[in-house]
């Protein structure tokens, strides 16, 4: 008598559902842990550009919308949380608040002025748009010019927990993130979401459907420039720090980067392409290499070995595996 025949095996369902289960404690025992492990500073870096390539990447890898602007967001909200908490003293909350409030509005505007366009002619404008920010951040006299927003104070989280302790704020920090991914997966398994990968691959046949793709690209970039500034908003308090740095171009670059390294179009992806990234940025540091030139020449190896990027690669590799 075969024993296997009696026992009902797992669905294939069930069994991936598990195994993503016991994936997702792992991961986040390993979170909870990795303070004790290595520098919390460190940590929140990459955190806080792993929200931000996960934003990004809802326009590019859902949407289809290659935005070179999006440190516009990313900047823009860290100089409105970092004046808002150092000149307006508000408490940690509002002022995190006040800079996803104004990333949004401002993605809101510039989604409205350049969501008509298609390909480059609708990164171009999201360029031009963000040089803008990037001008004002130099000339308003409350940025600090180059020298930025220094010694912003992180204030306490409900009051009462003081996150000038470091491990208070990589705590802090991994809850924003987390709360961000989470709309940020809800969007993408919604309707709404499904709706967004029609529009990618075949808009004309959406709107032949009677929808309206612009009215769904625009909320998809004006939730992405919230979520980015989010992210730039958690950074500007726990580095105390507000810069051109992340205004800049450079940083739209860099977040682009990212997600193509690690897969745009996936969930896991700009996480795995925003740890390395800021990885190789941060172990490259001290080493004299030249950092930009060691990042180009790795990403120019992954999109030449990994087409989909690395989780990309990964994810049809199993997949053609199970099937």
């Amino acid at each position: 008598m075969n024993v296997t025949a009696l026992s009902p095996s797992l669905p294939k369902s069930n069994l991936a559902r598990s195994i993503g289960l016991i994936l997702l404690i792992l991961v986040a025992s390993i979170l909870l842990l990795a303070p004790l492990l290595t520098y919390p500073l460190y940590l929140i870096k990459i955190l806080c550009f792993v929200l931000f390539a996960a934003a990004f990447n809802l326009v590019l890898g859902y949407a289809g919308l290659l935005s070179f602007g999006h440190a516009a967001f990313f900047g823009g909200g860290a100089y409105i949380a970092a004046h808002a908490a150092k000149v307006w003293n508000l408490p940690f909350e509002l002022a995190i608040l006040a800079g996803t409030a104004f990333a949004t509005i401002v993605g809101f505007i510039f989604g409205a002025i350049a969501i008509r366009r298609h390909g480059i002619y609708f990164a171009m404008i999201t360029l031009a748009l963000a040089q803008m920010i990037y001008f004002l951040a130099v000339q308003m006299p409350f940025t600090g010019g180059e020298d930025g927003i220094q010694s912003v104070p992180r204030g306490y989280l409900l009051g009462f927990i003081d996150l000038q302790n470091i491990t208070a704020m990589y705590y802090t920090v991994l809850g924003g993130t987390a709360l961000g991914l989470v709309i940020i997966w809800r969007t993408v398994n919604s309707p709404f979401g499904h709706t967004l990968s029609a529009i990618r691959e075949n808009e004309t046949r959406v709107t032949s459907l009677g929808l309206k793709p612009e009215r769904y690209k625009l909320i998809a970039f004006t939730l992405s420039a919230g979520l980015s500034g989010f992210a730039g908003s958690m950074k500007a308090i726990a580095f105390q720090l507000a810069s051109l740095v992340d205004v800049t171009w450079h940083m739209s670059g860099e977040v682009i980067l990212m997600t193509l390294l690690g897969g745009m179009g996936t969930l896991i992806g700009p996480i795995v392409g925003a740890s390395i990234v800021v990885g190789l940025e941060h172990f490259l540091a001290t080493s004299g290499l030249p950092i930009t030139f060691i990042i180009g020449l790795f990403f120019v190896v992954c999109v030449m070995m990994f087409r989909r990027g690395v989780f990309g690669e990964m994810k049809h590799f199993l997949q053609r595996r199970r099937a």
